[in-house]
This record gives structure tokens, C-alpha cells and sequence, in this order.
């Protein structure tokens, strides 16, 4: 019997790293073994995913010693870094780098970065319609990863770069869903104008990465971007209101109102929605909602996960 081949995940805790491990878990092609990379193998949720059929084992993303030996005899791995841990672009760009050289120097088959839009190549910094942060960056959590890209392909991987979109869970641990105003009623507040949000279910992230890996070489030295559906803010509210049974209106705010909410990473938030609403055009179309249904053909629709999100949603 051949031996599977093992996928290396990184924050296999995490939303998109455990929607990876829980797709290859379930897949009854049976094709891959999880290596699932955690910092604490004796957490809740570490146990869970041993008790799942799982390899769990000790590595952290700013231990390069630690990644080569958790990518050793790995098929694939799956990188991806959490910003809004550290807030640091610079952090991003060592971690992605020991990433990039841990898979050259163990010769992983096929890495997936999991990696978002620089967005100064739409936006430059001198350009005055959206502040410039940490000195050097427009949206930091966005720009980190993505000036990162080079680290994987400058070493010649064998890497697909996944544009990854705003997932849905947000909007329930995120605290981006309907909250109460001063009058009562439920509201969404971005700043996102008319201008569609493209989004995702998290664990649809890890069933498309799935398929990426299971197309071997077709998506190898490609960018992806996946999508569940392109939806305004005042569909996304009337989604809401249907499934949940109580009106929610859709509160639109400046991206300056949103910088100055308050809560950590406002500012990169605001710049990162503003972003979306600006180059609407751009970011919709690098996301492919078709291609996504052909890698994961169980993809979600909004209301598909309104409705098996619904009571997670009615204790906000």
C-alpha cells in the first residue's frame, strides 16, 4: 500500500490552517496525511486534531530549526503568517521568509502561500487619498504579505500564491457583524460605499487549497484567488435580515469615521475597506468565485452559511 503523502500545515489551529486539516481529514480520496504544525501541542485545540487522525507536532513560525524538521518528508506544505497576532509587517515578512527557506532546504513538492493583494501597486504611498501607516504601507496586514510573495518565488519553488478574501466568520468573532445602535436596530458599519465585498466561509479557504494541492503541477508558479460571492453591504444586510428574521441596515461610514473607531487596527481596517471600494473593478475580478466552485465543489454561498451559521449569529 503506497504511503500518503504528507501536507505540512501551518496554524493548524487557526481558521484557515484547521480548514485545511479538517478537508484533508474528510476527503474520501483519502489521498494526504495531516501534519498539523502548532506552538502548543497540548492545547484544546491540538488535542482535538490528534484526536481527529491528525500528526501533531511542536513548531513556530519564528524557529526556522523548528519548521525544517516539521516540513521534513512533507509532500506539500501550507504557509500562511496571522498579522493581527503581532501587527508587525516586519514580523510577516521574516516569518514568511523561514517559511520560504524551510521548504527549499527540506524539498517540499508544492507549497501553498496564503497571501493577500500589495496594495501600493494600486495605490502608491505618496498618494494622498488614503494615509500612509507604519511609515511605509497603505494596508499593512495586506502589503506584508504581499511584497512577501518574492520569498517564495525567488527560490524557485514549486508554490501557488492563494489570494485569500474576507471570510464570513469574521462577522461573528471578528465583531464586524450587526451590532445595536442608539436606536435599536441592528446595523452592519463599513465603509465599503456600493462596491461589492468579496468573501468566503473559512473552512472553504482549506477544501480550495485541498484542491490546489490535488491538481499537482496546474496551479504550480500560479496566483489563485478564491471567493465564495461578491456582495454589497446592503446585500450582505438584507441577507441578514432574511435568514435571522430581524432587520439589519446596512450603516455606511467613511473609511476616515472607520480609522477612528478605535479598536486595534482600526486605521489598517479602514484603509483596507477603502481600498476595496476604491479599486472595487481590480480586487472583484482577482477573485474567482467559478474557479473556486471547481476546486471545492461544496462551496457556500452567503446565505448557504447564514443558515448554518444561524444561531452562532443570533447570540451577537
Amino acid at each position: 500500500m503506497d504511503k500518503k503523502k504528507i501536507i505540512a500545515i501551518v496554524g493548524a489551529t487557526g481558521a484557515q490552517g484547521g480548514g485545511l486539516v479538517r478537508a484533508i481529514l474528510s476527503d474520501p480520496d483519502h489521498e494526504y496525511q495531516v501534519r498539523a504544525l502548532t506552538r502548543d501541542v497540548n492545547s484544546d485545540k491540538s488535542k482535538e486534531l490528534a484526536k481527529m487522525g491528525a500528526e501533531v507536532v511542536a513548531a513556530d513560525v519564528d524557529d526556522m530549526a523548528s519548521l525544517k524538521k516539521a516540513f521534513h518528508g512533507a509532500y506539500g506544505a501550507f504557509c500562511v503568517t496571522f498579522f493581527w497576532d503581532h501587527f508587525s509587517p516586519e514580523k510577516e515578512n521574516s516569518q514568511a521568509k523561514a517559511m520560504a527557506e524551510a521548504a527549499k532546504s527540506e524539498g517540499v513538492k508544492h507549497v501553498i502561500w496564503s497571501t493577500l493583494d500589495d496594495t501600493r501597486k494600486l495605490i502608491p504611498l505618496d498618494d494622498d487619498r488614503m494615509p500612509t501607516l507604519q511609515g511605509k504601507y497603505k494596508v499593512p496586514h495586506f502589503d506584508a504579505k504581499g511584497e512577501s510573495n518574492h520569498y517564495f518565488t525567488d527560490l524557485g519553488l514549486p508554490v501557488t500564491l492563494l489570494n485569500t478574501v474576507f471570510y464570513w466568520e469574521n462577522f461573528i468573532y471578528f465583531g464586524q457583524g450587526p451590532q445595536k445602535g442608539p436606536d435599536g436596530k441592528l446595523a452592519i458599519s463599513m465603509p465599503m460605499g456600493e462596491s461589492k465585498l468579496p468573501g468566503i466561509a473559512a473552512a472553504d479557504i482549506g477544501k480550495c487549497a485541498l484542491g490546489i494541492f490535488k491538481a499537482g503541477q496546474k496551479y504550480m508558479g500560479k496566483t489563485v484567488g478564491i471567493c465564495g460571492e461578491q456582495l454589497s453591504i446592503a446585500q450582505t444586510a438584507e441577507a441578514f435580515s432574511k435568514v435571522l428574521g430581524k432587520e439589519v441596515i446596512y450603516n455606511e461610514v467613511t473609511p476616515e469615521a472607520y480609522r477612528g473607531f478605535g479598536f486595534p487596527g482600526a486605521d489598517d481596517m479602514g484603509n483596507m475597506y477603502q481600498f476595496k471600494r476604491d479599486f472595487e473593478k481590480e480586487y472583484c475580478a482577482s477573485r474567482d468565485v467559478a474557479l473556486s466552485r471547481e476546486l471545492n465543489p461544496s462551496l457556500l454561498s452567503f446565505n448557504e452559511w447564514l443558515v448554518q451559521n444561524k444561531n452562532l449569529l443570533l447570540k451577537e
